[in-house]
């Protein structure tokens, strides 16, 4: 039997954790539904700090500014995130050459225009490799993503033509749709990443842990075979 397609759209952020891990468990409960559903995954943007500047801001002075909390809890939060991640199947740790360089906060609508762009043009498989090839450079490599030449750089590393992607980064228009988007995830009440919408209506907040998303998915795939049936 052909496994049963969903859509799932991930409203997210390259600087959010939380919207890596939650990927690392959906691709873990995916993998568990093999030959039953399946799943073409696009990724919608969602920016934490819009006012960001583009020279960014190291990330434990943002975090303490933010949400006013000390750094040793900070150490004790991200400690304890790096173990989950690792759960998850993915990593939040620096495995550059070297001593790692602070860990930063960027402006990330650049980012958000190139997966835009990616998958306008290039589909989803595509836009979700641009997407990890984003968190790696931020969580992996701390790379800084408020460059623009650095973003060419990864975009071509996926497959997109990079004269293409530049020209996308300078398009109002392109900027104008994602400023739509980031609008309608307000306008559904999201306001924290990651959040999935399932077939443009069922919302899966949070990273869940993989058997909720086993599970939800299930639940989804059979309302909408009923509605098919109908």
């Amino acid at each position: 039997m052909t496994a049963q397609t969903l859509t799932i759209d991930i409203y997210s952020d390259v600087m959010c954790p939380w919207c890596l891990i939650g990927y690392g468990q959906l691709t873990k409960a995916l993998q568990e539904l093999e030959g039953e559903i399946a799943a073409e995954i696009r990724w919608r943007p969602f920016e934490l700090n819009p006012q960001m500047p583009p020279q960014g801001e190291e990330q434990e002075a943002h975090l303490r500014r933010k949400y006013g909390r000390p750094a040793e809890e900070g150490a004790r939060i991200r400690g304890q995130m790096k173990a989950i991640a690792e759960g998850a199947g993915v990593s939040l740790s620096y495995e550059g050459e070297g001593e790692a360089p602070p860990a930063m906060m960027w402006n990330t609508r650049d980012c958000h225009k190139l997966l835009t762009f990616a998958l306008e043009h290039a589909g989803p498989e595509v836009q979700t490799a641009l997407k990890l090839a984003l968190f790696r450079a931020h969580f992996n490599e701390r790379k800084p993503l408020g460059d623009r030449d650095l973003l060419l750089d990864i975009a071509a590393s996926v497959g997109l033509h990079r004269a293409a992607a530049k020209a996308a980064l300078d398009d109002p228009e392109l900027e104008a749709r994602v400023l739509v988007e980031e609008a309608q995830a307000w306008d559904m009440n999201i306001s924290g990443v990651p959040a999935m919408i399932v077939e443009n209506k069922f919302l899966i907040p949070g990273a869940q842990a993989p058997e909720v998303y086993v599970n939800a998915l299930r639940r989804v795939a059979e309302k909408s075979r009923a509605a098919a049936a109908g």
